[in-house]
């Protein structure tokens, strides 16, 4: 069952200390409340033990019985998920992250696979992505998607992100993207971007 923010149950200390390929103990931190909860079933369905939460200090709770898996959020509640690349590594060197990031945030991710993480996918993600991220072998990136999203889905659905985290303010949207409110209403009243 998932195990979500408030809360966070410490990982059963039998499975934690399990080093072969049939550990399948997962950390998801991400500030994302409905993200997270979605990922976390559709991970949980894959056969991965989830602990899921929502900041950096329930994610360093979880150091002291660490997992074999983790997915990062850059931004959480009261950080960025990079200070956690280092202290789960060392409490479980054989951790296989991944970070998610934003639009606009990858060089801050390819600092991440510096630290540790050995993949990174810009959100929105899909629990495919990130169960493919995590069990590839070895410390090359995965192959990349047959149908990966165009740039102009991706800028969409970034600015579809902040539009829904601004509560739908489109002047206050259009100051934090650094983008004319016009432009920014023309984009929303459009459609997404098509994929081929």
């Amino acid at each position: 069952m998932t195990q979500d923010s408030g809360a966070p149950r410490p990982l059963s200390p039998v499975i934690a200390n399990t080093t072969n390929n049939k550990d399948r103990t997962l950390l998801i931190a991400d500030d994302d409340a409905a993200f997270r909860n979605r990922i976390a079933r559709a991970l949980e369905q894959r056969g991965f033990i989830v602990t899921a939460v929502g900041s950096v200090a329930e994610a360093l709770a979880q150091t002291a019985r660490p997992p074999a898996f983790a997915v990062l959020d850059l931004r959480l509640a009261d950080g960025n998920g990079l200070e956690l690349v280092g202290p789960l590594r060392q409490a479980r060197p054989d951790i296989r992250i991944v970070v998610l990031t934003g639009y606009g945030n990858i060089a801050t991710a390819v600092a991440a696979v510096k630290e540790g993480a050995v993949d990174y996918l810009a959100k929105p993600a899909d629990a495919d992505a990130i169960e493919q991220a995590l069990t590839a072998h070895g410390r090359k990136l995965p192959p990349p998607p047959s149908n990966p999203m165009s740039a102009d889905r991706v800028r969409w659905e970034h600015i579809q992100r902040v539009f829904e985290q601004c509560d739908r303010n489109v002047s206050e949207t259009a100051r934090r993207l650094n983008m004319h409110r016009r432009t920014l209403q023309r984009i929303l009243g459009k459609h997404a971007p098509r994929e081929h």
